[in-house]
C-alpha cells in the first residue's frame, strides 16, 4: 500500500447506514426488537439447559455454549449499530475499534469450532451409539469446550497484535457500521503485508478445517442413517441432527459471503445487508431453529411455563 504523509489519526468515522431520513426510527425500532428477541431466545436456551435435567446431555451443553457466544457476539456489534442509526454515523477511537474487532474474531473462531464439536457429538451418537457414553464423557465435553474458546482467544490475538502495530493517517472514514478487517486495512498508511499473511495462515484452520470436518462427519452420518431399515428410525436419527445442519448452512453461508466471497467494492450496501444478517438475524434464528424443531426443548419450555403458572397460582 502506498504510504501517505498526512498526520496520524486516533479515531475512525463510521458512516453506518448514512442518513435514513424518515425511516430512522422505524429501522432503529426494528433492529432493537430483533436484538432483544435474540438476547432473550439465547438466554432462554442457556436457562433451560441449566435447569432441566433431561437436557443435561452433550448436545445441549454445546448448544448452550453456542447461545452464549451468540449473546456476546450480537452484544458486541448491535448496540453501537443502533447508536449509529440514530446519529447517522459517529466516531470511534482506534483502540476501541480494534478491541471490538478482536472480540468479534474470538467469537467467530469459537463458533466455527463449536459447530464442529457439535457435529462430532452427532457423529458419535448416530454412528457409534454403543460407545457414546464412554466417548462423550463430561470431562471430554469440557475439554472440547475449553479448546474451542482457547483457540478463539489465541488465534484472534495474533491478528490483533499485528493490527495494533499499524499506523493510521490521512483518511479516517469507514463505510460500515462496525470495524471490519478489510476497511481497517485500507485506512492504514503502513505496510499491511504482515497482517494479511497472518490472516491467510489463520483462515484455513479457522474456516476451512472445521467446515471440512463437518462435511466429512455428515457424510458418515448420512451413510449410517441410510442403512437403518425402518423409515421411522431413519427419520428419528436425521431429526436429531437436522437443526444443527441448518445452522451450519446458515452460519457458513453468511460468513463465506462476507469474508470468502465478498461483494465487489461497488456493492457496499449488499455487504452491509449481509453483515446485518450475520450479526443481527442469525443470532436470533439459531435458538429459534432449535426450539421449534427440537421436541426436548419444546417440552422443557412447556414445563417451565407450567411451573411459572403454578408459582403464580400459589402466590395468589
Amino acid at each position: 500500500m502506498e504510504k501517505r504523509n498526512q498526520s496520524t489519526i486516533t479515531e475512525f468515522l463510521l458512516l453506518g447506514f448514512g442518513n435514513l431520513h424518515n425511516f430512522k426510527i422505524l429501522v432503529f425500532t426494528l433492529c432493537l426488537i430483533i436484538h432483544i428477541m435474540a438476547l432473550t431466545a439465547n438466554a432462554l436456551v442457556i436457562l433451560l439447559v441449566g435447569v432441566t435435567k433431561s437436557l443435561h446431555s452433550p448436545m445441549y451443553f454445546f448448544l448452550s455454549q453456542l447461545s452464549l457466544s451468540e449473546i456476546l457476539f450480537t452484544s458486541n456489534i448491535v448496540p453501537n449499530m443502533l447508536w449509529l442509526i440514530l446519529k447517522g454515523g459517529g466516531k470511534v477511537s482506534i483502540v476501541r475499534c480494534l478491541s471490538k474487532f478482536y472480540l468479534l474474531s474470538v467469537l467467530t473462531i469459537a463458533q466455527c469450532f463449536l459447530l464442529a464439536a457439535m457435529s462430532f457429538d452427532r457423529h458419535v451418537a448416530i454412528c457409534r451409539p454403543l460407545h457414546y457414553a464412554t466417548i462423550m464423557t463430561f470431562t471430554h465435553q469440557l475439554q472440547m469446550i475449553i479448546s474451542c474458546w482457547l483457540l478463539g482467544f489465541t488465534l484472534a490475538l495474533f491478528v490483533y497484535i499485528f493490527l495494533s502495530k499499524l499506523n493510521f493517517c490521512g483518511f479516517d472514514t469507514i463505510n460500515h457500521f462496525y470495524c471490519d478487517i478489510a476497511p481497517v486495512l485500507q485506512l492504514s498508511c503502513s505496510s499491511t503485508s504482515s497482517v494479511e499473511l497472518v490472516l491467510a495462515l489463520i483462515a484455513f484452520p479457522v474456516l476451512l478445517s472445521p467446515f471440512m470436518f463437518i462435511i466429512v462427519t455428515y457424510i458418515s452420518i448420512i451413510q449410517t442413517i441410510l442403512k437403518i431399515p425402518s423409515s421411522t428410525g431413519r427419520h428419528k436419527a436425521f431429526s436429531t441432527c437436522s437443526s444443527h445442519l441448518i445452522i451450519v448452512c446458515m452460519y457458513y453461508g453468511t460468513l463465506s459471503s462476507i469474508y470468502i466471497f465478498p461483494p465487489r467494492d461497488n456493492s457496499i450496501n449488499l455487504n452491509k445487508g449481509l453483515s446485518v444478517l450475520y450479526t443481527l438475524v442469525t443470532p436470533l434464528f439459531n435458538p429459534l431453529i432449535y426450539c421449534l424443531r427440537n421436541q426436548d426443548i419444546r417440552g422443557a419450555i412447556f414445563k417451565y411455563i407450567q411451573y411459572l403458572k403454578l408459582q403464580k397460582a400459589m402466590d395468589i
